[in-house]
């Protein structure tokens, strides 16, 4: 069993910054890849940003240049840097990570529960 659990939201005000963090825990062999997507009220999820082991890290183009994602691979971490936060921003943000392990070492794709990210204008 796998558990993904982020910490890291709240309430700013636009220009400001969060930083968000997931840290995966269980049976885990290896993680391929750890990102983050989000999902505003009558929107669909979408991807913010992704980070594939020893791949090259993708953002959402409306998050270049102001989020940074990084990975701990040793701690099972990811985290995202969020700066210059606008009010469109506002969603819940999911950790999301294909992960290694169980039995037959297969790949499985897990979620976090969400964090709320709230950014007022």
């Amino acid at each position: 069993q796998v558990q993904l659990v982020e910490s890291g939201g709240g309430l700013v005000r636009a220009g400001g910054s969060l930083r968000l963090s997931c840290a995966a825990s269980g049976s885990i062999f290896s993680i391929n890849a750890m990102g983050w997507y989000r999902q505003a009220p009558g929107k669909q999820r979408e991807l913010v940003a992704s980070m594939p082991t020893g791949g090259i890290t993708n953002y959402a183009d409306s998050v270049k240049g102001r989020f940074t994602i990084s990975r701990d691979n040793a701690r099972n971490t990811v985290t995202l840097q969020m700066n210059s936060l606008k009010p469109e921003d506002t969603a819940v943000y999911y950790c999301n990570a294909d992960i290694r392990g169980g039995r037959w070492l297969e790949v499985y794709n897990y979620w976090g529960r969400g964090t709320q990210v709230t950014v007022s204008s």
